[in-house]
Formats: C-alpha cells, structure tokens, sequence
C-alpha cells in the first residue's frame, strides 16, 4: 500500500509492503507529519519556533521536541565546524535544515513500533528505508541530474535502516549559505546527496556538506559511515571513496 500526501510544503510518501499493512497506519503517520510542520514551520505565525523567534515561550517552557532539535542541531554545528547553523541572516531560528530528516526516522520508528518491517518513507526526497521493497529485494533510488531532472544519473541501494537526502540550489534557488560567511553564494555546486545509517544523519550533514563546496567531499571522505555524490555547476560528478559500494545491489 502507497499513499502520497502534501505536507510541510512537500508531497510526503509512504509505502508499506507488509500483508498486514492498513489505513490507519497511514493515518497516523501523516498526522504525525502534521503536528511536525505546526510545532516546527518558521512560516506558520501559531507554530511554536514562531512563537520562540517572537520571544512569545521561554527556553524552560520548550516543547520537548523543540529542545531535542536544538540539541542535534548544535551538535551538528560542533561536528561542521559552523557550517550547519540553524540560525538564520535575520537571527531568527530555522530548523527547516534538520527537522525533516529527524521527522522521517521519528515517523519511520512509529511504523516499525506498529509492527511494520519493509517500508519507506519519502518526503521532498529524503528518504528512510527499512526491510526489503514489494519483489523481496533490495530498496533502490534513483539520484536525479539537478539539470534535467527527468533524468537520474545514478541509482543507489539502500539497506535495512539507511537513509538518503540530497541538498541543492536546483529547486528553492539559493537558499543554503556558508554560516561562517553568510554574504559568500554557493555557486560552485549545484547539489549534494549523503547517505548515511539513517535518513536524520544523512539529512543533517547534506546540508552541511553543501555548504562547505568541493570540499564537503574530502570531509565526507573521513567518515566512512556515510557516502556522498556531489554535483558541480558545469554537471561533473565526484563522489566519497566508499560511494560505488552503493550502486551494487548485492553489496
């Protein structure tokens, strides 16, 4: 069963594949994306990071979810060397560069809680993996030419529990910056796709990566537990040493 909704300005899909699957799984996790866009949309005035930018809610009366956030977010910005802050231009909080990923998993962990085992879920094309897809094999992804994006440039393999999320300038224009100088336009590549053990870690280093340019590669590059394809302006790939282990479905 397959079901696309959109939410949090983007279409969010989940397919299940299990024979047990049923309505009211889907159902709950998509009321789930909506309490996150309502508590965590920068765009919406009664969301509560509205109110917190507002200074409308003290840090003490923070939503729980809000404070754990916070927490993923600061620590990404230790892991980067200040190239993911979820702070922007205006001094205004904006997690939109971390919360999705950590919503996906938070919704994924919810379907697995209800017993579920081979599913994705899929939203704005971060997505998490779990199981196996409806033919007993292995997930698989198509990654998308930011130039013409009818067409996919490279097809991946994502195993029980990875996670993949891709950043760019391709769509929203340009919406990253480098927080270490917010006045520099990204300009030398035009999108970056991580993959990592889960869709929350592979979503909080995509955006850094991108920020740092050429050399978010090289700082992939030390991390083997994650895996990146980055694609320059003039439309050349590089990729981490560990990358083609992905394009193998039997890796």
């Amino acid at each position: 069963m397959k079901e696309t909704r959109l939410l949090m300005g983007m279409p969010i899909t989940i397919e299940i594949v299990d024979e047990a699957v049923n309505k009211e799984i889907f159902e709950k996790a998509f009321e789930y994306f909506g309490y996150i866009d309502k508590t965590f949309s920068p765009f919406k005035p009664d969301s509560e990071i509205s109110k917190i930018n507002r200074k409308e809610i003290i840090e003490s009366d923070w939503n729980k979810d809000i404070k754990e956030v916070f927490l993923l977010a600061e620590k990404t910005k230790q892991e980067t060397k200040g190239y993911f802050d979820i702070v922007d231009n205006n001094g205004k909080y904006n997690p939109s560069g971390i919360v999705k990923g950590w919503a996906i998993l938070k919704a994924s962990q919810l379907i697995k809680d209800l017993g579920f085992n081979n599913f994705y879920v899929n939203a704005g094309g971060d997505v998490q993996f779990f199981g196996k897809n409806n033919d007993g094999k292995t997930w698989s992804i198509g990654i998308k030419n930011p130039f013409n994006q009818k067409e996919i440039v490279k097809v991946v393999y994502l195993k029980d529990g990875n996670g993949i999320a891709t950043s760019g300038n391709y769509i929203r224009g340009d919406h990253i910056y480098n927080p270490n100088d917010r006045k520099e336009k990204i300009e030398d590549i035009v999108s970056f796709t991580v993959i990592g053990p889960d869709v929350c870690e592979a979503d909080r280093f995509a955006t850094a990566v991108f920020a740092m340019g050429r050399d978010g590669i090289n700082f992939l590059n030390e991390m083997p537990e994650y895996a990146g394809y980055m694609i320059n302006k003039n439309g050349i790939a590089y990729m981490t040493n560990n990358f083609d282990k992905y394009t193998n479905e039997n890796f």
